[in-house]
């Protein structure tokens, strides 16, 4: 079988499962006895051991077999979770991870896990801690005890009543138990077909374990039925060892006789009920063809709903968004020249395509937007061992983790978080002594929240720790030369905390290799505002720090106030602008050498755009009056001088390409509705 079509839907499918499997042991950690926890893991590890199976991926196969086995044994009671079974357990997901990784990488997933499987396979046997595990570890079929050697203790007296009025009618009873070869990995799979073979002979009323847990691979490679059918015992057994993988079949009549001592209960009987207790709660493996085959065959339950979602790939989005940016081009321009001829018809056509346009827009921003959740769910882990490593005790607290993203967005932003929340547990949140001796839990607690306001995300990581400290900061800045010891007194405590985000600023007397608070958050703001957002800081000494990210709903298609100078067009974002004003000449005073106006109690630079620019058929300083756009960067303000004001449209991002990426103050361009190519300005380049 050709598995290169199927290769990107196993890496989706992985990852996703792995990431439950992280989750589920942070909450395991909170709550080691809670078993439904430990079920969700046991599908996720199951489920991943049938795809890598069918993949032909055997190590991440084997490995997830072990983790299978140690899980079987938690969730039916055997075995307690220890920090041993915890540690373990984490090492083989971040094996997991490694090898599907090597997968995307273009690798073959193939791993020397040899040294984690032998640490599984003691906690299974019991050789890695106490020999009083070794009992626990007994092997779940053992709790059935004579189910095997009789039919007595199988039925209750229901079912018995049932067999019994059944042979006297002259109908046949057969006890069945099917052995599946050892080396099969999709016993589950097996086990489905030989219930499809069995149900052309007869109704079977009973199964051990039962048909929800041989559904979900709960079983260990034996199981036994109960069945009523008219055929004989040479043709059931035949047809079950027709099934492959099958290692015995074997077929037993039952008498009149058997079923003397069935009514009562016994202590196999009560065992084999607790192994085979069927678990309310659906499984990832229920969603497999054989699986949801399998329910209505065995059980008589119906399949579950079909779903509802399809996965797409990530370069065809890309593609349907540059085609409607292309659309969009085009729509402008038909407007302009439905607008130039004035027919009617023409017009009322234009309009209702644009409204149609402005529906299909919104459905392809839907699109490519995306929860930043799938960023934030890898970072409980994170913290968790970064804390552990530290001697710290740290709580992560996401909220508003359904906020939605561009999906160029929720790429780029993975590392500058990754950065802050280390810099957060690293040097926000104070050790266990440190806490007490302040009269704080033990326990640091770190925030980490995403909510939506007006066109914009925010996102903010938030601790209560010892906070930042404004004198060491500035004392470390004018030491490197960042500041003067003058410029350090007049800035306010915000300005200081910025200087954290200086290239190569550090406050840690000793670096590790977690960080020191300013280790990387130079990267952290270049990337954020490469994105067009921004980052800010607040901070109260003793009660912990702030850190705030503002982020662009998209980065594809955006509102911008378009503006002209001379025979020249360019666009502002309007995420950027404040508000418009005119100026007037004498309005404009000199100041050092630059230009500068009254606004709102203050005094703010105006910026020549045409000089800058080298506009060659226009300059504001020949006019009387000139339009002014008020831009915003943080708490920085400044005027931008233009020709005039066309007004605000909806405008396509493209990129300038490799050789017009210094452009400065230029983030891009876009193509307007004549035709022109308009520059879109990068007003956080033009305010310093």
């Amino acid at each position: 079988m050709d598995t290169n079509q199927y290769l990107s839907m196993f890496i989706d499918e992985s990852r996703e499962h792995l990431q439950a499997m992280n989750d589920n042991m942070l909450a395991l950690e909170n709550a080691p006895d809670d078993i439904s926890i430990v079920q969700n893991m046991f599908r996720s590890a199951h489920t991943l051991k049938g795809m890598s199976a069918t993949m032909g991926f055997e190590d991440i196969a084997s490995l997830t077999h072990e983790m299978e086995n140690v899980l079987d044994l938690v969730r039916n009671g055997k075995l307690k979770m220890e920090d041993y079974t915890f540690e373990t357990i984490f090492q083989s997901l971040d094996a997991l991870e490694a090898m599907v990784a090597d997968i995307v990488d273009g690798g073959t997933g193939k791993s020397d896990v040899s040294s984690i499987v032998t640490d599984l396979k003691r906690i299974v046997d019991g050789t890695y801690g106490a020999a009083s595990q070794e009992k626990k570890a007994a092997p779940a079929a053992e709790a059935a005890g004579g189910s095997a050697d009789s039919v007595r203790g199988l039925l209750d007296e229901y079912q018995s009543s049932v067999l019994r009025q059944s042979l006297e009618t002259g109908h046949k009873a057969y006890r069945i138990v099917v052995k599946i070869r050892k080396d099969c990995v999709l016993k589950a799979v097996r086990a489905y077909m030989v219930f499809d073979a069995l149900s052309r002979f007869g109704e079977t009323i009973k199964s051990v374990p039962s048909t929800e847990d041989i559904e979900a691979d709960r079983f260990d490679y034996e199981f036994t039925l109960v069945m009523l059918s008219a055929s004989e015992a040479g043709e059931i057994e035949a047809a079950i060892n027709g099934v492959s993988e099958i290692e015995q079949a074997l077929v037993q009549p039952i008498a009149a006789d058997d079923l003397d001592a069935a009514s009562t209960p016994s202590a196999a009987s009560e065992a084999a009920a607790a192994v085979s207790a069927p678990v309310a709660q659906a499984s990832p493996a229920a969603s497999t063809p054989a699986a949801k085959a399998a329910a209505p065959a065995a059980g008589g339950k119906s399949a579950p709903a079909a779903t509802r979602t399809i996965r797409v790939d990530i370069e065809k989005l890309d593609t349907l968004m540059n085609l409607f940016s292309e659309m969009l081009i085009d729509r402008v321009r038909l407007e302009s020249l439905a607008n130039e001829i004035k027919r009617p018809d023409l017009i009322e056509t234009v309009e209702h395509m644009g409204r149609v346009s402005s529906d299909l827009q919104g459905v392809v921003m839907k699109l490519r937007m995306m929860p930043v959740e799938s960023v934030f769910n890898r970072f409980p882990r994170m913290v968790r061992d970064v804390a552990k490593s530290l001697g710290k005790k740290v709580d992560l607290v996401i909220t508003g983790a359904d906020t939605e993203l561009d999906r160029t967005v929720v790429d780029e932003i993975g590392d500058p978080l990754v950065h802050l929340l280390r810099n957060s547990v690293d040097h926000g949140i104070e050790s266990v002594e440190e806490r007490v001796k302040a009269g704080k839990p033990e326990t640091g607690t770190v925030h980490l929240r995403a909510f939506h306001s007006g066109n914009h995300v925010f996102i903010e990581a938030e601790d209560d720790g010892k906070g930042i400290n404004r004198d060491i900061v500035l004392k470390r800045a004018i030491k490197n030369g960042i500041v003067t010891k003058e410029q350090g007194d007049a800035m306010t405590d915000e300005a200081v905390y910025m200087l954290l985000f200086a290239s190569g600023f550090s406050t840690a007397e000793v670096i590790s290799d977690i960080s020191g608070r300013g280790v990387g958050l130079d990267v952290v703001k270049s990337k954020i505002e490469s994105l067009g957002g921004r980052v800010s800081v607040t901070s109260t000494l003793g009660k912990g720090s702030k850190f705030s990210i503002q982020l662009p709903l998209t980065l594809s298609i955006i509102m911008a106030m378009m503006v002209k100078l001379g025979g020249e067009k360019y666009a502002i974002p309007l995420s950027s602008i404040v508000e418009t004003m005119i100026l007037r000449k004498e309005d404009i005073r000199n100041v050092h050498g630059t230009r500068m106006f009254d606004y709102r109690s203050s005094v703010v630079p105006l910026v020549s755009l045409s000089k800058l620019f080298d506009v060659p058929d226009y300059s504001e300083e020949g006019e009387d009056e000139t339009e002014v756009v008020i831009v915003r960067k943080g708490d920085r303000i400044a005027g931008l001088a233009v020709d005039e004001l066309i007004g605000q449209q909806e405008i396509v991002l493209k990129a300038l390409g490799k050789y017009l990426n210094r452009v400065f103050a230029v983030s891009g361009a876009t193509i307007l509705g004549d035709g022109q190519v308009a520059l879109i300005l990068d007003t956080n380049a033009l305010i310093k």
